[in-house]
């Protein structure tokens, strides 16, 4: 048996979130100990935002050509999707982007490292499963989530995927059902439906892509539901596998039975913090009844213990730069510890990069209250620059504090969301009100001066 390993911080988990938490230890200068027990590179860039985008990119490629003749812009011959030629990019890019990652791990001092899966033997004690021990004064817990495989989908084997598996394709298949109409299922989605293949998406319920007003969420489903074949409010009642396809038999809300066979079946039905494995119950450590521990959020302590939760082992919605930001506030704390603080956070922002793309900042329309607050609109049909580009789809809402003039959220979908997100988080963060908001420039004719189109109506509410 190998020697016990002794360290400062103990960081179970390599990703956006271990990494900076390791980063933030060191730079306290106390000795931490970064542990991963599978492939490096963070789950962004291996499984998740990079490779995504990826698919995505090509997928807007082929839209931009099967667009042009709106333009007048004809084109001779008949344009062709190579699938095996897309995921061969997909895949370079991938691994470049993760190559970055283990550069970085490789190059960190070999006593800061550990490759090997562990658990809890006891409060501040974890073991490997050689059985080398590593005794930690503090502990940072992000060993981030795992996917959500119902068990009805077992007969279906390896038909049935989840998203990590999309970008080690060589090919990309004739059709597929997606479960959820989440961020993954819609972008996923739309970039195989848009790349060639038949997509079906099922949804149990009408959620679509995390939207919560009910006005955007029906502009993003009656701009995209078409294409992404969705049916909502769906049960699935039977699952079987006849050779190489998935036979899948769902009721629709109006009680119509179907049936469709696809190639392949993927879940994107939810994620679940990654923590069985560690054997958390041979720890003194609050548990709630899914096993979870009770977790401060402002500080990500663990009540009581020298344990921390970073990323999206958390349970909150996975972003990379959330995570990231966890993974430093853990850090901090875990090298402070007792004298941990809950540090400021960032103005909440979410983006889906669908075409249109969809976004949400600060609270969203859970927040919003019509009786303290105002609500701001623009129909992008009607936007000048979104009509030039043959982009104006979709709607903006911004929500305003009545009391002080506030901006404190929005939801959108529609052309060149990302950046108007971008614009509107910077805006929360820095407490600007309306009437600061309406100051400042909007050069003419972009996107940005839909922004404000949306506040100058929320501002006529005011006066």
């Amino acid at each position: 048996m190998s020697e016990p390993i002794t360290c400062d911080v103990a960081i179970v988990g390599a990703g956006s979130a271990g990494l900076p938490a390791y980063r933030a230890v060191r730079d306290a200068g106390l000795k931490p100990l970064l542990i991963e027990g599978g492939p490096h590179g963070t789950m962004c860039a291996r499984v998740g935002c990079m490779p995504s985008k990826l698919l995505i990119a090509a997928a807007e490629a082929a839209a931009a050509i099967g667009h042009a003749p709106a333009f007048g812009v004809r084109l001779e011959g008949t344009a062709r999707v190579d699938g095996v030629a897309v995921m061969e990019r997909v895949r370079r890019e991938r691994d470049r982007f993760v190559g970055f990652v283990v550069d970085d791990v490789q190059a960190m001092p070999p006593e800061h490292r550990l490759d090997a899966s562990v658990e809890f033997l006891r409060d501040g004690v974890l073991q490997t499963a050689q059985g080398q021990r590593i005794h930690a004064s503090r502990i940072v817990l992000a060993t981030g989530t795992r996917p959500i495989v119902p068990d009805i989908y077992a007969p279906l084997g390896d038909l049935a995927i989840v998203n990590d598996d999309v970008f080690d394709w060589h090919d990309l298949p004739r059709s597929i059902l997606i479960v959820g109409s989440g961020v993954i299922g819609v972008e996923l989605g739309l970039a195989l439906a848009r790349l060639g293949v038949r997509v079906r998406v099922l949804n149990r319920s009408g959620s679509f892509a995390h939207l919560q007003d009910p006005a955007v969420r029906a502009s993003a489903v009656g701009l995209l539901a078409a294409e992404l074949a969705l049916v909502q409010n769906a049960q699935v009642t039977a699952v079987r596998r006849d050779g190489n396809q998935a036979v899948v038999s769902w009721q629709a809300e109006d009680g119509v039975a179907h049936t469709e066979s696809f190639d392949k079946v993927l879940l994107t039905a939810g994620r679940s913090p990654a923590l069985a494995d560690l054997h958390l119950e041979r720890t003194s450590m609050p548990l709630d009844a899914r096993g979870m521990p009770r977790v401060d959020p402002a500080t990500l302590q663990v009540h009581g213990h020298a344990v921390f939760l970073a990323g999206d082992v958390t349970g909150r919605h996975a972003i990379q730069h959330e995570a990231s930001d966890d993974g430093r506030l853990a850090g901090h704390n875990a090298a402070a510890w007792p004298d941990v603080e809950a540090l400021p956070r960032r103005a909440p922002i979410a983006v889906v990069f669908s075409n249109p793309q969809i976004m949400q900042v600060g609270g969203g329309y859970a927040q919003f209250d019509p009786e303290a607050m105002v609500l701001g609109a623009v129909d992008w049909t009607r936007q000048g620059r979104s009509r030039v580009m043959l982009r104006n789809q979709g709607l903006l809402h911004v929500y305003v504090r009545r009391a002080d003039k506030r901006f404190v959220g929005a939801e959108m979908v529609g052309p060149d969301a990302e950046h108007v997100a971008h614009l509107l988080a910077w805006a929360l963060q820095m407490g600007l009100t309306v009437t600061q908001m309406l100051r400042l420039p909007f050069y003419h004719p972009t996107i940005e001066e839909g922004i404000r189109t949306a506040l100058r109506e929320a501002a006529r509410q005011l006066d």
